[in-house]
């Protein structure tokens, strides 16, 4: 097979970097399954590891398709950046909760990080007319964004939880008495006519006892 021109050993390139992320992602999240107790979140997050290897062997076809190779030196290396990370995962925090909390903010900044790259990707694609790997890398962001938009629901949920599990009641901002709140506008033009009528009622019925007392 001919080496690659220019434009396919850029692509080559751009989708090894891809590929490296994708391999230190799947590293990532199986030391993060071990530490997630959440049902919900666990699951979600063993959906997106069979995605994330999915990736992973798309990107290779498409690498070897374009006359490259996966970068072994670069699979490696993510390998173990993602193998390092994994004890300091274990320590995070002083709670279940918290741990997961952590988790989950690393995980978003991740995938926010894989977004930018298949973007930058497609784009370039996009530009020098290979429509087969925009279409790839664009189908695969699609599924970054959407594991995105799960993680912030959880980072949310899992503060929240975190409150409750470390914050005493008495410090949170819900257990605190509301404060009185001023009538509306509407409110009190009503109150004032109320009242105004109410003392008009008062004082005519005076006049007509002192004139009642005065027939008499």
């Amino acid at each position: 097979m001919a080496d690659p021109n220019e434009r396919d050993a850029k692509l080559v390139q751009y989708l090894n970097e891809a590929h490296g992320n994708e391999r230190e992602l799947e590293t990532a999240l199986q030391a993060d399954l071990l530490l997630t107790t959440k049902p919900a979140y666990a699951k979600r997050l063993k959906q997106h590891l069979k995605e994330t290897k999915a990736h992973a062997k798309a990107l290779e076809r498409r690498i070897k398709k374009l006359g490259g190779g996966p970068s072994a030196l670069q699979t490696v290396a993510a390998k173990a950046a993602a193998v390092a990370k994994a004890p300091l995962h274990a320590v995070r925090g002083s709670g279940e909760q918290e741990k997961m909390l952590k988790n989950a903010k690393t995980q978003y900044v991740s995938e926010h990080e894989e977004i930018s790259t298949y973007l930058a990707i497609e784009t370039f694609a996009t530009k020098v007319g290979d429509k087969e790997t925009a279409s790839l890398v664009r189908a695969i962001r699609k599924e970054e964004e959407r594991m995105a938009r799960f993680l912030e629901g959880q980072i949310k949920q899992l503060t929240a939880a975190v409150v409750q599990a470390e914050v005493p009641r008495g410090q949170r901002g819900g257990s605190r008495k509301a404060k009185k709140r001023s009538p509306k506008p509407a409110a009190k033009a009503a109150a004032a006519k109320k009242s105004t009528a109410k003392k008009a009622g008062a004082k005519k019925g005076k006049k007509a006892k002192a004139k009642a007392r005065s027939r008499k």
